[in-house]
């Protein structure tokens, strides 16, 4: 089934009945057909876990100490997220795959309270998002926008978040090109937060605060770093890491469900853009975290007021020098930034 232009969407099952499906680029690939030929490997409580509440900061807490087993940093030619090949059966049982989605093997929320997902970006274990082709960048879009749709649907889901890590600075364990989408059986904190400023925002002035954040930041110039006609990005006024950077299309929509085609096709020229200058910027990968802020699912006030965007967080201030979230900012939440935002999009528009 077509989810977008030129994208083909089937679903098939791993041996152990994870789910898995196929974003292709092309019809008929066959891929849904090709049997995942491995033992099945997961029994009993091993997906076994629990969400505990934090009475003191009013928020869950997933454990799943099953994770401790899940791979950690394989070679290469050991990768579970690369095509199938003779002698090395992955997660992927085709022997080839534009964007795939399963089901994660190691979960981190408990059986039963959510689900959690991985976004295979490429079948090129030597990618990045940064290297990925304006066609595949959209493809890999419009995946997260459908996961979006299809999990906050979902019974029990009250909000979906999908994410990409790059980089052993932010804990990154698998090396291959990939995302993944966690469908929360609860709001998470910061979206919560989101919502309670976008209504403070509203009864303060009777506008919405994303707009103003958007309208802001093109009005003042010096915190762009790269647009077009349907994306914008900015550094935040007041950014908590060295080099963070806001990705907004310019019609505010509450989640990527929400996206239109020519906006979503527009995605790929703004974001490889800037994905291209924080590598450029020191002449090495630069290690980051992206994180798809969106209106929780069902929420009617949440979707009136939300806007969708992506989050880019940037660990890197200076070469060989990481900014860590120390005791003011894990312990007391104040943080500290040793970049000035105007000056970080400087720097980034200079990349060029």
């Amino acid at each position: 089934m077509t989810i977008a232009a030129q994208v083909w969407k089937t679903a098939t099952r791993l041996a152990d009945g994870r789910e898995i499906i196929y974003f292709d680029e092309a019809p008929g690939s066959g891929r849904a057909e090709v049997a995942d030929t491995r033992e099945p490997v997961l029994a009993g409580d091993v997906r076994a876990g629990e969400l505990r509440w934090d009475p003191l900061l009013g928020e869950w807490v997933a454990f799943a100490e099953h994770r401790q087993a899940r791979i950690f940093l394989p070679s290469a030619g050991d990768c579970p997220l690369c095509p199938s090949r003779p002698g090395h059966s992955t997660e992927i049982p085709a022997a080839g795959y534009d964007v795939a989605v399963f089901e994660n093997r190691f979960p981190a929320l408990p059986t039963g309270s959510g689900r959690c997902e991985v976004v295979c970006f490429t079948s090129d274990h030597h990618a990045s998002f940064a290297t990925l082709s304006p066609r595949r960048a959209a493809t890999v879009l419009a995946a997260w926008a459908d996961r979006t749709a299809v999990l906050g649907g979902a019974d029990g889901i009250e909000h979906v978040y999908c994410f990409e890590n790059r980089g052993e600075e932010v804990g990154v364990t698998l090396h291959h090109p990939h995302g993944q989408v966690y469908a929360l059986p609860f709001v998470p904190p910061r979206t919560r937060r989101y919502l309670a400023s976008a209504q403070a925002h509203r009864s303060r002035t009777g506008h919405n605060l994303f707009d103003w954040l958007l309208e802001a930041a093109v009005a003042d110039g010096r915190r762009i770093v790269a647009r077009n006609d349907h994306w914008v990005a900015f550094v935040p006024e007041a950014a908590h890491w060295p080099f963070e950077v806001l990705v907004f299309p310019v019609r505010r929509v509450p989640d990527l469900a929400a996206l239109d085609d020519a906006t979503m096709s527009a995605f790929p020229e703004v974001y490889l853009d800037v994905l291209g200058r924080l590598d450029r910027l020191f002449g090495m990968p630069m290690p980051y975290m992206a994180a798809w802020q969106q209106a929780p699912s069902g929420d009617p006030a949440a979707h009136a007021e939300l806007a969708v965007h992506l989050q880019v967080m940037s660990v890197r201030r200076a070469p060989g020098k990481l900014k860590f979230m120390a005791s003011t900012e894990s312990g007391a939440g104040v943080w500290s930034n040793d970049v000035l935002p105007e000056a970080a999009a400087r720097a980034l528009r200079e990349a060029g």
